[in-house]
C-alpha cells in the first residue's frame, strides 16, 4: 500500500515515463510524418519535461528546508542547472546549432535575473512595498556572475581560431576555482551574507514544509536522481523532433535556447514568485542570481569539456546585442541590489529589461 499511495504522489514522474516509452517506440513514426507533427511531439515533450522538472523541484525543496538556507537555495539551483545540462549536452551530440549553449546561458540570466527576479520583485512589492533582504548576496553574486560571464562569453572574441583550445582549458580551471571559493563562502564562514533574519512574527510554514515530515531525505534523494534520468531520456527525443520540426522554417536560432532555459527555470519561477509573495525576498534573491550564477559557472566548464572532447569549439563569444544587454542587466541589478530592499520600481525595470530581450530575440537579434 506504501508503495501505491508513492506512486500516486509521483504520478507525474510515472506520466513522464510513460511518455518517454511511448516516444522511444514511436520517434521513427513521428519523424516520418512531417515536420508538423514532429514539431507537436516537441512541444508535448517539453510540457512534459516541465512537468517532471517541477516535481524534482519539489523533492529539492523539501531537501532545502530541512538544511535550511544557504544550503536550502544551492540544492535548488543545482538541481535545475543538472537539468539545464543535461538537456544541453544531449542536444549538441545532434544537429544542433554551434551557438546553443552561448544563446541558452544568455537567455537562463535574462530569464533568472530580468524575468525571475524582475517579477518577483514588482509583485512582492506590489504587495508588501519594499521588501528586506541581506545586501551582500546581491553583491556577491553580481560581482561572480560578471566575472563569470566575461571570461567565459566576452574574452573569447578575442581568442584566435587556432588558440580555442588553450583558453578553453584555462575557462574549465577558472570556473571551477571561481565556484570552489564560491561554495566556500556561501557554506563557510560567509554563509551569513546568503541569509536573512526574519521577525518571527514574518515566519510563515510554506507548503513543501507541511509535507516535509511525510517525505524522509533518502526519498527525496532518490526521486531527484530518477527525476533527472527521465528527464535526459526526454529531452533525447525532445531534440530529435524539435530539430525536424523547426527545420527550414525560418524560425529564430535563439527560440531553442529559450526554451531549454525556460525548462530548467520553470520550477525556480514558482518557488521565487512564492517567496517573494510571502514577504520573503531572501529566498528569492538566492534563487535568481544564484540560479544565474550557477548556470554560468557549472554550464561552461561541462560543455567546454565536451568541447575539448570532441575537437570541436563551441562558439561562446557573445554577440554585440547580447553584450550590451548583459551589461545593462548587471549594473541594473548591481543598484537595485545595493541598499538590501527591493521595490516595485526596482522590478519593473528589471521586467521591461526582461520585455526587451523576448523582443529582440523575436526580431532574430
Amino acid at each position: 500500500m506504501q508503495i501505491v499511495s508513492r506512486l500516486k504522489d509521483e504520478m507525474f514522474l510515472v506520466l513522464a515515463m510513460a511518455v518517454a516509452v511511448v516516444a522511444y517506440f514511436s520517434e521513427h513514426t513521428v519523424l516520418e510524418m512531417g515536420r508538423g507533427m514532429s514539431l507537436i511531439a516537441a512541444v508535448a515533450l517539453v510540457a512534459t519535461i516541465v512537468v517532471a522538472s517541477v516535481r524534482v523541484a519539489h523533492h529539492a525543496e523539501i531537501l532545502a528546508i530541512k538544511v535550511g538556507d544557504p544550503y536550502g537555495t544551492m540544492i535548488l539551483t543545482l538541481s535545475a542547472v543538472a537539468v539545464e545540462v543535461i538537456i544541453l549536452a544531449i542536444m549538441m551530440s545532434g544537429e544542433s546549432s554551434p551557438t546553443l549553449v552561448r544563446d541558452t546561458i544568455y537567455a537562463a540570466l535574462m530569464l533568472d535575473i530580468n524575468g525571475i527576479l524582475g517579477l518577483a520583485a514588482l509583485l512582492g512589492g506590489l504587495k508588501h512595498g519594499e521588501q528586506p533582504y541581506n545586501d551582500n548576496s546581491g553583491k556577491t553574486y553580481g560581482v561572480m556572475i560578471l566575472t563569470a560571464m566575461g571570461i567565459s562569453m566576452i574574452v573569447p572574441e578575442f581568442v584566435p581560431d587556432d588558440k580555442w583550445h588553450y583558453y578553453s582549458a584555462f575557462t574549465i580551471v577558472a570556473m571551477i576555482a571561481l565556484y570552489g571559493l564560491f561554495l566556500r563562502m556561501q557554506v563557510g564562514q560567509h554563509s551569513y551574507f546568503f541569509s536573512y533574519a526574519y521577525p518571527r512574527g514574518e515566519r510563515k510554514k510554506t507548503d513543501a514544509e507541511e509535507h516535509s515530515a511525510e517525505d524522509s531525505t533518502m526519498v527525496s534523494i532518490a526521486t531527484i536522481l530518477i527525476g533527472v534520468v527521465i528527464i535526459g531520456l526526454l529531452a533525447e527525443f525532445m531534440s530529435t523532433f524539435m530539430t525536424e520540426g523547426l527545420r527550414d522554417t525560418g524560425a529564430p536560432v535563439a527560440l531553442t535556447a529559450i526554451v531549454v532555459a525556460a525548462i530548467s527555470a520553470a520550477p525556480e519561477i514558482l518557488t521565487a514568485l512564492r517567496a517573494a509573495l510571502r514577504n520573503r525576498m531572501q529566498a528569492t534573491v538566492n534563487i535568481a542570481m544564484g540560479a544565474s550564477l550557477s548556470t554560468v559557472i557549472l554550464t561552461v566548464p561541462v560543455m567546454e569539456a565536451i568541447a575539448l572532447y570532441t575537437g570541436q569549439p563551441f562558439i561562446m563569444a557573445m554577440t554585440p546585442v547580447q553584450t550590451v544587454m548583459v551589461a545593462i542587466t548587471l549594473i541594473a541589478a548591481a543598484i537595485n541590489l545595493n541598499d538590501g530592499e527591493t521595490n516595485a520600481i526596482e522590478g519593473m525595470t528589471h521586467f521591461i529589461l526582461f520585455a526587451t530581450f523576448l523582443m529582440l530575440t523575436a526580431l532574430g537579434l
